[in-house]
């Protein structure tokens, strides 16, 4: 299979579909794996924090502010485990226990606090007043929101306590404790939630970061110098700051852009900047010549998606798309070969 890489760009132009199909059966999706990252909680410490919770509260039936901030202090895993029941992000929460108690809580200390519990579920938590406040107008809030249970909203509308185990409250709560729950009730919230949606937004950089570190790896391999951008990094000459910049940024000559994505919508707007990039490119400059050669390492189903997204990524790097398994060939199938000391 010859893919668009290894022609000239005319007879991409002559033949646009056969290099599309070309690049759509090199792409690989890996959305049924997802990296552990730091901080993912093991079911068993899961369930451990579960049970302290519902032991130091009699089954959920004498649920207090000073039960709750006890278990939480020595297990911290339970806040997580409250925090789930309530079905809240950590930003969430912070938000609704500063309106409700007056005491701020940052969206950023909030995911500071449930990280560091994340990391190292087992290590009680600190003494210190400002942390001890937090929790303790974390656990108000949760008290007062699952004693009032769903309330009634406009038929156009659903509340988010609206679950099996909190749309009455405590009851509820205890009920599902007691006798476990349906398994469609079960199965329509796991719907509406979707499965690890929550580990999997939090290790979404990481998804990406198998791209980029093998992109870095192709690139130190041939000896080849590179800038490799932060985000929202701003870099003079660049309204859009490419992911590489080869050989700096004071003389780009390939600029890359590099993106997996399980989603089309994320993946239409990585094909818009590669866009902006060609355009940008060939800004005051001769017909044919550009300033600097872009090229696209892509991953992921959200690429094969859309045909024509793909045909107008074909035709912004003139054929220079790369999947993680081509990535053998970035460099000699690009201007990165002018650049090889290695």
């Amino acid at each position: 299979m010859t893919f668009p890489f290894e022609v000239p760009f005319d007879q991409i132009e002559a033949n646009p579909d056969t290099y599309i199909e070309a690049i759509f059966t090199s792409l690989v999706s890996e959305f049924l794996v997802l990296p552990r990252g730091q901080g993912f909680v093991d079911y068993p410490v899961f369930e451990g924090g579960y049970e302290a919770l519902k032991q130091a509260t009699g089954g959920f039936r004498e649920v207090t502010l000073a039960k709750l901030e006890a278990v939480v202090i020595d297990t911290p895993i339970a806040l997580i485990v409250l925090r789930t029941m309530l079905g809240f992000t950590p930003s969430e929460w912070a938000y609704i226990a500063t309106q409700r108690t007056g005491f701020t809580i940052s969206q950023g200390a909030a995911r500071t606090l449930d990280r560091k519990i994340r990391m190292d579920p087992a290590q009680p938590l600190g003494k210190g007043k400002v942390t001890r406040e937090r929790v303790r107008a974390l656990l108000e809030t949760a008290c007062q929101l699952l004693t009032e249970g769903a309330p009634l909203v406009d038929p156009d509308k659903v509340h988010r306590l609206d679950k099996a185990d909190t749309t009455d409250g405590f009851n509820t709560l205890r009920a599902i404790a007691e006798l476990g729950a349906p398994y469609a009730m079960l199965l329509y919230e796991r719907f509406l939630g979707r499965p690890f949606a929550g580990h999997r937004d939090s290790v979404s950089e990481l998804v990406g970061d198998v791209m980029e570190s093998a992109i870095e790896d192709v690139l130190s391999a041939a000896g080849i110098s590179y800038r490799k951008t932060k985000r929202a990094e701003s870099i003079i000459g660049f309204d859009q700051t490419p992911d590489f910049i080869i050989p700096s940024e004071f003389n780009p000559q390939v600029v890359i852009e590099a993106k997996i994505t399980e989603d089309d919508g994320t993946a239409r707007d990585k094909v818009t900047r590669v866009q902006h990039l060609d355009r940008l490119s060939m800004q005051d400059q001769p017909p044919n010549q550009s300033k600097f050669e872009v090229v696209a390492c892509i991953g992921g189903r959200g690429f094969g998606i859309r045909r024509e997204d793909m045909r107008k990524l074909l035709y912004a790097t003139k054929g220079k798309i790369f999947t993680l398994n081509l990535l053998d060939k970035l460099v000699e199938c690009t201007r990165l070969r002018d650049f090889k000391t290695k």
